[in-house]
């Protein structure tokens, strides 16, 4: 699904070296006036990427019976903290990982890779690194959970819109204006400039291509 970086241990301290990094869920708020209030935090959005938030091992690995089923583990309480004060945008990510085994018997221990990944524009990955999370089942215990740390570090200019495009964004426009009633994101160049400057950090677990199509059918 994404291209696999360099492999670290956890706690993963990742510092993602992008371009660019920086995005909300909204470009921002229209006012009475037509033009937009706020524009957006120079900070990224931080989200489970699609159908990567869990994970089945199996026991044989190659069987897809549910009787095989070996442990099962979810990625969730995901967090951050930004820091935009800076050049850099620092971003502190955490993740818990909650696992259940099916056999009890015994203490055990489980390595499972994960990956924090930059996308820009919501389609282009720029940048991805993998860790591993270890969870530590105890002897007659089913259930273990551990929590997991990445931080990234990116170009704070790379992130800011520019004064042409922001200008454009933030426009004053009155009724009977030629250009009144046109949202400035229908405009290519606009939507191509918040685009470029639109990034995301997507956590998930590094799946593989079987396991992606077990998520999917699940």
């Amino acid at each position: 699904m994404f291209p696999t970086g360099r492999k670290i241990a956890v706690p993963a301290l990742l510092t993602i070296l992008a371009t660019g990094l920086a995005g909300c869920s909204s470009v921002g708020e229209f006012d009475e006036t037509g033009g937009i209030s706020a524009i957006r935090s120079a900070c990224p959005t931080v989200e489970v990427a699609a159908a990567t938030g869990n994970v089945t091992l199996f026991n044989p690995p190659t069987s897809r019976d549910a009787r095989a089923i070996d442990v099962e583990a979810s990625l969730t309480n995901v967090r951050s903290t930004c820091n935009d004060q800076s050049d850099d945008i620092a971003t502190n990510i955490t993740f818990e990982v909650r696992a259940r085994r099916a056999s009890a018997a015994g203490a055990r221990d489980v390595t499972l890779p994960y990956f924090i990944a930059v996308m820009q524009g919501g389609s282009a990955v720029v940048a991805k690194r993998v860790g591993h999370v270890s969870l530590h089942f105890d002897a007659g215990q089913s259930r273990a959970s551990a929590t997991a740390t990445g931080d990234a570090s990116v170009s704070k200019a790379a992130a800011t819109l520019s004064k042409e495009v922001r200008d454009k964004l933030t426009e004053k426009r009155k009724a009977g204006d030629a250009d009144a009633a046109t949202d400035p994101l229908t405009r290519p160049d606009i939507r191509q400039a918040v685009a470029r400057a639109t990034f995301e950090a997507l956590v998930g677990f590094q799946l593989t291509d079987d396991q992606l199509k077990y998520n999917a059918t699940r």
